[in-house]
C-alpha cells in the first residue's frame, strides 16, 4: 500500500537517487526530475501530494517552478531544499505556499519526518 506520491526535484543525480530509494522505502510512489519542465510534466501527469524542491536549478529555478506548479495545482505539499540558505527565496518560497525548507547537506531523518507528517503518516502511530 503506498502512502502517497512524492516528486524529487534536483539537478544533482545522486540526489534524486538517494531521496527516491529513501522514500520508496517509507512506502511512497516516487518521481524524480532534473529540471522544470520534467517537473511541470509530471505534476500535470501524476498530480503528486508533495514535491521536494531544489531551488537552485539551470534553466529555471525553484521559485519558477513553483509559481508555475501553482497554476496547475494549489493544493500540492511543497518542501524546498537549498544549499545557498538565501532568505529571499526561501522567503518568497514560502509566500507561494512552500511549508518549510532544509539546508544541503541535509539530515535525512529529519526530511523523512518532515514529509511523513506533511502526508499524514506517522511511523509511530500503531493501527490496532
Amino acid at each position: 500500500m503506498t502512502q502517497g506520491k512524492i516528486l524529487i526535484v534536483d539537478d544533482q543525480f545522486g540526489i534524486r537517487i538517494l531521496l527516491t530509494e529513501i522514500f520508496k522505502k517509507e512506502g511512497y510512489k516516487t518521481f524524480h526530475a532534473a529540471n522544470g519542465l520534467q517537473a511541470i510534466d509530471i505534476v500535470q501527469s501524476e498530480s503528486p501530494d508533495l514535491i521536494l524542491l531544489d531551488m537552485k536549478i539551470p534553466g529555471m529555478d525553484g521559485i519558477e517552478i513553483l509559481r508555475r506548479v501553482r497554476q496547475i495545482d494549489t493544493k500540492v505539499k511543497v518542501i524546498i531544499m537549498t544549499a545557498y540558505g538565501e532568505l529571499d527565496m526561501i522567503q518568497e518560497a514560502k509566500n507561494l505556499g512552500a511549508l518549510t525548507y532544509f539546508s544541503k547537506p541535509f539530515d535525512i531523518d529529519e526530511i523523512r519526518t518532515a514529509v511523513n507528517e506533511y502526508l499524514g503518516f506517522n511511523k509511530n502511530t500503531q493501527i490496532i
